[in-house]
């Protein structure tokens, strides 16, 4: 009888089929995040928490299990174009075993009047380099948008052209057209510095820079797929 009972409580799964199992405890999770960039990464005139690779990581800490860690690596820095950041990464070397890269370059590029060639040129490279760091994955890679930096005080200022929001639109194309055709996620953030006039707690205090609030949105949006890349 006893063991009629038995049975029938296997079946209708009030207990396991042996009571002694444990369940097998989970791994913890090491995740190695890579930002490439210049000022809008390493996050001119705000803190260094501030910038959104910090928000970034900070986020991904919150949502994933707490016994998981995130180990952060920029490199970025004021005034870089394209050619810098690749002499940078060739000076570095980074690993290739990032699993989530993200890469925003190019303003530099427009602001110092290099020619669009060069962009169309280099920035393929930059895109195949964090393929190759994000362990040769391209769905391990997010580029992010050029801000426009015309909606700021200093842009509206000695920094203003008419044309500048129109050539930051080119860069972006291309750069999109360009992920698009590569399977690269591509994130645009470029809107809401467009919004920098009307909203001047989205601009740092050097007037030119997104503040801590812009980079929060920012990763509101690069939140969501890089979540989707490390799960």
């Amino acid at each position: 009888m006893k063991k009629k009972l038995l049975l029938l409580m296997v079946v209708l799964g009030l207990i396991g089929c042996n009571s002694d199992d444990e369940t097998t405890p989970r791994t913890p999770q090491v995740y190695n995040l890579l930002s490439l960039g210049d000022s809008y990464t390493i996050g001119q005139s705000v803190c260094e928490t501030c910038r959104f690779p910090e928000q970034l990581k900070d986020s991904l800490i919150q949502t994933f299990p707490e016994e998981d860690s995130f180990n952060l690596q920029v490199i970025a820095q004021t005034g870089w174009k394209t050619t810098d950041l690749i002499n940078a990464i060739a000076n570095e070397n980074p690993p290739n075993t990032f699993n989530l890269v993200t890469l925003l370059i190019g303003v530099n590029n427009q602001y110092q009047n290099r020619p669009f060639s060069l962009y169309e040129e280099e920035f393929p490279i930059l895109a195949n380099k964090a393929i190759e760091l994000a362990q040769d994955n391209a769905n391990n890679v997010i580029v992010v948008s050029i801000p426009d930096y015309a909606f700021t005080p200093f842009g509206q200022g000695f920094g203003f052209s008419p044309t500048t929001s129109e050539e930051i639109d080119q860069y972006n194309v291309f750069a999109e057209t360009y992920c698009i055709a590569n399977g690269i996620t591509y994130i645009n953030i470029t809107d809401i510095t467009r919004q920098g006039l009307v909203n001047t707690d989205l601009v740092a205090a050097d007037g030119l820079h997104p503040s801590e609030l812009a980079y929060a949105l920012f990763v509101e949006r690069i939140l969501p797929e890089a979540i989707n890349k490390l799960q």
